[in-house]
């Protein structure tokens, strides 16, 4: 069965753009991105050309001759006469293109010669996107695939679109969720929590019913991971990256989760490791959130290189990781702060990233005062605080009533709680997370400008 994701109304948008160029939707492993592009070749092509570098290692050559459009289809005739080029009918997909990078630069020619629609697709272990991007600049088009957000996981678990829009409503009119709606959505968050959103993982569990065959799967893609590191990587890095990956879990377990190479090992330092957790997010296994050197715009050349966190690119992964005990806790008993916040952090890390946020926070020296995100609006900079459950957000406060950070007029607060106001700090369950930038593209700015008991009067008839 297919379950609709998100890149699927990308893809036929890119179809009917008359002048769509070549596309190359890259991503983690393992995120379904062959199984979304198939799908969609088979509902929207006559004849699809379907190439998998990994597995059919004798089209390795068919640039030999050189990167026109018209050597490559040679040269793929010669190597299997059957498969069919129909003009204007027929896709290309190039898959796995980490094995066979060189193909990226022969989109240019795909694009003049516009006989043939061409997909390529591959994980970005392995594969150096940094060359790639240099190839056919102009000339193609870039998508990343996550794995599964909340949205995603609850079409998958058959709501309809208006009902996961609803919750974009109750965000837009500051509605609180009745009682019945919030243990509801709060009930399969917590699921989603603790799954992830790899493909294979959601799956197993809509399949079974059942968390065991989903954490078999997860404990898998691990160990796939590590193979990974292993095959693309050489020599001391090899290890300096395994070391980088592993540690992760128990970063994150500490009080203040800022990266510390001292407890890789006490003798660690950032220039011996530094290469190696840019290579981890250049792969899509974690996500990097750099630290500020003062909250304000803009942010991009606003942060201390020296100072970041790092998260698990997919949560259900990192709880797979976990020791036993707090692993099975977080599965038996749904009890993600158990973890001191860990799990919680990285949800909406995940999230702010699967909407094309950055990742920023701030940290004050020789303070308490530590703010966990910022997301920006056109005009103001948005502290996001990450709360185990209704906890009063002591450094957001401070963000908003200080003089001393101009650019900071209200914040957000995700929690365990219903929708609210107060203070200029209006708090959403995690359940809403995957829908922030929604949120803030449609925001009434006139909302934050009410008193928290103008708001019950004002959104009452909404």
């Amino acid at each position: 069965m297919y379950y609709t994701r998100k890149i699927d109304t990308f893809l036929q948008e890119w179809k009917n753009d008359p002048d769509h160029l070549p596309l190359i939707v890259k991503g983690a492993r393992q995120t379904g991105k062959t199984e979304s592009i198939l799908h969609f070749a088979s509902n929207n092509y006559e004849n699809v050309i379907y190439i998998n570098f990994a597995l059919q290692k004798k089209f390795l050559k068919i640039t030999a001759d050189g990167y026109d459009a018209g050597s490559v289809i040679k040269n793929i005739s010669l190597v299997d006469p059957k498969l069919n080029f129909v003009a204007h009918k027929t896709l290309i997909i190039f898959d796995e293109i980490q094995e066979n990078p060189d193909i990226a630069t022969t989109l240019k020619s795909f694009k003049l010669d516009s006989n043939y629609d061409v997909i390529c697709s591959g994980s970005m272990l392995g594969i150096n996107y940094k060359t790639i991007n240099s190839n056919s600049v102009g000339y193609k088009t870039d998508y990343e695939m996550h794995s599964f957000d909340f949205e995603e996981f609850l079409l998958a678990k058959g709501y309809s679109q208006s009902q996961i829009d609803s919750l974009l409503s109750h965000m837009q009119n500051l509605e609180p969720f009745t009682e019945n709606e919030f243990e509801i959505f709060r009930g399969l968050f917590l699921d989603f929590s603790v799954l992830g959103g790899m493909p294979a993982v959601i799956k197993a569990y809509l399949e079974s019913n059942n968390f065991s065959k989903a954490l078999q799967i997860q404990k898998q893609l691990l160990l796939d991971y590590e193979e990974d590191v292993k095959k693309y990587s050489t020599g001391v890095e090899q290890k300096k990256i395994l070391e980088v990956y592993r540690s992760i879990p128990a970063q994150l377990a500490k009080e203040f989760k800022k990266f510390q190479y001292t407890k890789i090992s006490p003798k660690a330092r950032s220039k011996d490791y530094f290469g190696c957790v840019e290579w981890l997010k250049d792969a899509g296994v974690i996500n990097k959130c750099d630290c500020l050197n003062f909250p304000e715009l803009p942010l991009k050349g606003n942060v201390d290189n020296n100072k970041f966190k790092l998260y698990f690119a997919d949560t259900g992964l990192l709880v797979a990781s976990l020791d036993e005990e707090a692993s099975d806790d977080l599965r038996e008993n749904k009890n993600l702060g158990v973890y001191k916040g860990a799990v919680y952090e990285n949800l909406v890390a995940d999230a702010l990233v699967k909407q094309g946020f950055g990742l920023y926070y701030f940290k004050k020296d020789n303070s308490t005062l530590e703010e966990d995100f910022f997301v920006r609006t056109k005009d103001e900079l948005i502290p996001v605080e990450v709360k185990s459950w209704n906890n009063k957000a002591k450094s957001l406060t401070t963000l908003i009533q200080s003089d001393h950070y101009p650019m900071i007029k209200q914040g957000t607060k995700f929690g365990n709680c219903n929708i609210g106001k107060s203070n200029d700090i209006i708090s959403f369950p995690y359940f809403v997370c995957c829908m922030l930038k929604r949120y803030l593209k449609t925001l009434d700015s006139w909302l934050w400008q009410l008193t928290e008991a103008e708001v019950a009067v004002a959104t009452k008839d909404n």
